[in-house]
């Protein structure tokens, strides 16, 4: 299955000359529901700061620890599935209406928790919140967008997130600031997440369903409406001639499930590569540098107060890496930028490993690894991850997208799951340094898997995308 790059280009029969009332219309649209990325973000990078101060107050140890931080990962894979299955058949829109009340309740239990137990069972839901949010939003968004725009809209959701990790960094360093010792500062952190799930479910009550997932259902005429929300009038009907074809032959073929996965080569060989860019984005390493960064650094070198300000180094550069992975994506083909965010974050955690092992302890090391941790997080959100999850909401087919995406989001969340538990135990077992050579090995490996068997999928309409995947891979 070796499939090398191929950057022939479908454009859109139709060039899209729409009022700029649509235009407006399209970014609201998108500015709403990223707000379930920024959610997504914030709730996942809250605890970086907020851990140190919940373990007095909650009695943890290293494994209730890790326990807490992964819980979430579980959740969230388990709500990549359910939250994927959902959106299929119930609509993208109202699966983000129920993710957004998720997303309040598990917040205001992670708050207002007693005890360890209370506060996983809380981290867990919240889990199911940001799984759910992970699949359905870039879905949302890819089937909303007009191809030549899909890249720059969709990695708006990364940009999101990542500007939700940035303002979980900064919140923390300020509460903490003012807070200094108090007993449940961290719970002031927490609480913050409530206000951005309260705007999400407001704003999508009167946004538009995903117009491919209501032609999916026949609903050609809600469809148009739609498109032409966000189009121009010949462009919308373009389209929608174009996905209704597509639409009428998946329900012939009866896609859309575990069995069509099972039995059908082409979507087994797609969800294969889903399955292998969902390991690669995570294998990294990056969310042991966005869970556990707060530690990463003090045990560089700096203090506690200091590493929680200089953490904010790391948002930082995570949202202007987005900014230019977004401008990017308009400009240069996913395949590429994949394998050189590889090369990237790959030589920076060799260096982290490196400098942690050989330099001695004190200002020189602590800023060293502060260096590379901000060089890997612009290597992968500059690339890595705006790729990952623009490619994952592109790949599978009209019928199954949002299933598709679950599935491949489950590996990923469940890969994640699995690096949160068990990184604070190998740190403590061989050491930082080793721990990052063990990344820096995976990274590798990574590389030769993109080079390999990943597709190119920019410039194509997402019927084109399907109609070339399923011709190559059948």
């Amino acid at each position: 299955m070796d499939v090398r790059d191929d950057t022939t280009k479908s454009p859109p029969s139709v060039t899209d000359d729409a009022p700029p009332e649509v235009s407006r219309r399209l970014r609201l649209i998108t500015l709403i529901a990223t707000f379930g990325g920024l959610l997504f973000g914030y709730d996942t990078g809250v605890i970086n700061g907020a851990l140190p101060y919940m373990t007095d107050d909650l009695g943890l140890t290293a494994v209730t620890e890790g326990m807490v931080t992964s819980s979430l990962l579980l959740g969230a894979a388990l709500g990549a599935v359910v939250g994927g299955r959902l959106s299929d058949a119930r609509g993208r829109r109202r699966t983000i209406l129920a993710l957004a009340m998720l997303f309040f309740v598990g917040a205001l239990g992670c708050t207002l928790a007693p005890t360890t137990a209370v506060m996983v069972v809380a981290r867990f839901v919240l889990g199911l919140a940001v799984g759910g949010a992970s699949v359905t939003v870039p879905v949302y968004l890819a089937e909303v967008s007009p191809a030549e725009r899909r890249g720059a809209l969709v990695t708006r959701n990364e940009l999101m997130i990542v500007s939700g990790q940035l303002l979980a960094f900064t919140s923390n360093a300020i509460i903490a600031r003012v807070g200094g010792e108090s007993g449940g500062v961290w719970r002031w952190m927490l609480v913050i997440a409530t206000i951005p799930a309260v705007v999400l479910w407001f704003g999508m009550l009167v946004m538009p369903e995903s117009p491919r997932w209501l032609a999916s259902r026949t609903r050609f005429g809600e469809a148009l409406e739609v498109l032409k929300q966000v189009r121009s009038q010949q462009r919308a009907e373009a389209e929608l001639a174009e996905v209704s074809a597509l639409a009428v032959k998946e329900d012939q073929e009866r896609l859309g499930g575990w069995q069509d996965m099972k039995a059908t080569p082409w979507i087994r060989k797609l969800m294969l590569i889903g399955f292998g860019i969902a390991i690669v984005q995570q294998i990294t390493g990056v969310n042991t540098i966005m869970y556990y960064g707060t530690q990463i650094l003090t045990d560089a070198g700096f203090a506690s107060d200091s590493a929680l300000t200089a953490n904010i180094a790391n948002g930082v550069i995570s949202v202007l890496a987005t900014f230019v992975g977004i401008w990017l994506l308009g400009r240069v083909n996913r395949r590429p930028m994949l394998m050189v965010g590889q090369v990237g974050t790959t030589v920076a955690l060799l260096l982290i490993g490196v400098f942690s092992l050989v330099l001695p302890a004190g200002d020189g090391r602590a800023y060293a690894v502060l260096a590379m941790t901000v060089t890997f997080l612009a290597f992968q959100q500059g690339a890595i991850s705006p790729v990952t999850w623009l490619m994952l909401s592109e790949i599978f087919p009209m019928r199954m997208r949002g299933f598709g995406m679950g599935v491949a989001a489950v590996v990923l969340w469940l890969t994640n799951f699995v690096i949160g538990l068990v990184f604070p135990s190998l740190v403590s077992g061989i050491g930082i340094s080793h721990t990052f050579f063990l990344f820096v090995v995976a990274g590798i490996f990574s590389l030769t898997f993109v080079k390999l068997y990943v597709p190119e999928t920019k410039g194509r309409s997402l019927e084109t995308l399907e109609a070339e995947l399923r011709a190559r891979f059948s």
